[in-house]
């Protein structure tokens, strides 16, 4: 917010353009693509991962395929007596499993094709402020922020009605959330089966990065057998699942088997907190944050983001005092509830802005000072004063004064 003097301010002027100008076209790209970092790296880290995946399981296909042709080989060859039947099923089955891996290969090409596209489609969205009308193109980003916020908020079917009715499913995540309630749907029916085949597929990752997601996961089965009093299948549970975890986090392991002991109705409350149905929640919050973390998604929604920057570079000391302005939005007791745990500005010059001409006041337009306080540009003064034979009115309170009682302002 662009501050005024004696508590006034004005907001800075609006642009009416609908595009770009050619000239400033590359800047915006460069800003967009500093902010929409998610946007590109989701789905490119989702194609990364589709084709490892791919390749591990044609790798091994065509490995046992050609080690089925050798012992064809050796069968058929006369190394080994074998009936015309029994060849004939062989070489078969042979063929059935050749089929099966070209099926395989022209579905994974298609699936691998969609992926690309989806990329070229959000680098294509990226590229269009230099073409299309750029006011379009923000109400885009716009939704696509909106859809963000209700995936992370679990509002799956809102979601999926506005990037219909925008036609931005290329340029959302729907599809890899969807993958993620699934997980997070059994974490909050207390089952743990599908994250740990979520970490399964993801344990390159997981190891990157250190996370002890796994190691939670396995301890919370230990906890819901002890809960159980199955006390011999948690010893045996915690010798095939949590042992191997026991040089990385011995105090943890520890921390956890002395509830052998203590058992679930325990009154410590040391102990009594792992037992809490809290845990559950815990579990799915970490979860959602390793989740974003493999995708190279933020961990915040990015409405949140956007909201906490600009409130952040509207945030001033003068933004809470009692003459503020009622066109900053920091006025409002809503805002400024949003805005109290955010940083102040750091712009050390604020700049002034006409209220009634919304140009910009400086050495060449400075400010004038009206008898009332409140300040407005040279520019639009004088225009005032030559269509009122020299009077002036302030267009705030009404005052009506003459142009000589205007006092000049300087800006340090």
């Amino acid at each position: 917010m662009d501050s005024l003097p004696n508590g006034n301010s004005a907001a800075a002027p609006a642009k009416t353009a609908g595009s770009i100008p050619p000239q400033s076209s590359l800047t915006h790209l460069a800003q967009s693509l500093k902010l929409e970092h998610q946007l590109l790296r989701v789905p490119f880290e989702h194609f990364k991962k589709t084709i490892r995946a791919n390749q591990r399981i044609i790798e091994k296909e065509i490995t046992a395929s050609i080690g089925s042709f050798h012992d064809a080989a050796y069968h058929l060859g006369g190394v080994c007596l074998t009936s015309k039947e029994e060849a004939v099923d062989y070489l078969t089955s042979l063929v059935s499993r050749t089929q099966w891996l070209k099926r395989k290969l022209e579905e994974d090409y298609r699936t691998e094709k969609l992926q690309a596209q989806r990329c070229r489609a959000r680098l294509d969205h990226l590229q269009a402020t230099q073409t299309e009308n750029f006011s379009e193109w923000k109400n885009t980003r716009v939704k696509r922020i909106l859809v963000d916020y209700m995936l992370r908020m679990s509002y799956y079917d809102t979601a999926m009605k506005l990037a219909e009715s925008s036609n931005i499913l290329d340029l959302v995540d729907i599809d890899f959330f969807q993958e993620a309630k699934k997980v997070i749907d059994a974490l909050q029916n207390k089952e743990v089966a599908s994250a740990l085949a979520w970490c399964a597929e993801n344990r390159f990752r997981l190891k990157k990065s250190k996370s002890k997601f796994e190691f939670q996961l396995r301890l919370q089965e230990f906890i819901e057998l002890v809960r159980a009093d199955n006390n011999l299948e948690a010893i045996t549970y915690a010798q095939k699942y949590l042992a191997p975890w026991g040089a990385t986090y011995m105090k943890d392991l520890q921390h956890v088997m002395a509830t052998l002991a203590f058992r679930s109705n325990t009154e410590c409350a040391t102990y009594k907190v792992l037992f809490e149905p809290k845990q559950w929640d815990h579990l799915v919050e970490q979860f959602k944050q390793e989740f974003c973390r493999s995708y190279g998604m933020s961990l915040e929604p990015l409405l949140n983001i956007y909201l906490q920057a600009g409130l952040s570079a509207l945030k001033t000391p003068f933004c809470y005092e009692d003459d503020c302005t009622k066109e900053d939005p920091l006025s409002q007791e809503s805002f400024r509830k949003l805005a109290k745990p955010l940083p102040f500005t750091k712009q050390n010059h604020s700049k002034l802005v006409c209220y009634i001409t919304k140009e910009l006041m400086d050495t060449e337009n400075p400010p004038l000072v009206l008898p009332n306080g409140y300040v407005y540009s040279t520019k639009a003064l004088e225009e005032m004063a030559r269509k009122n034979s020299g009077k002036v009115t302030c267009p705030r309170t009404g005052l009506v004064c003459n142009y000589s009682e205007l006092v000049k302002a300087f800006i340090s």
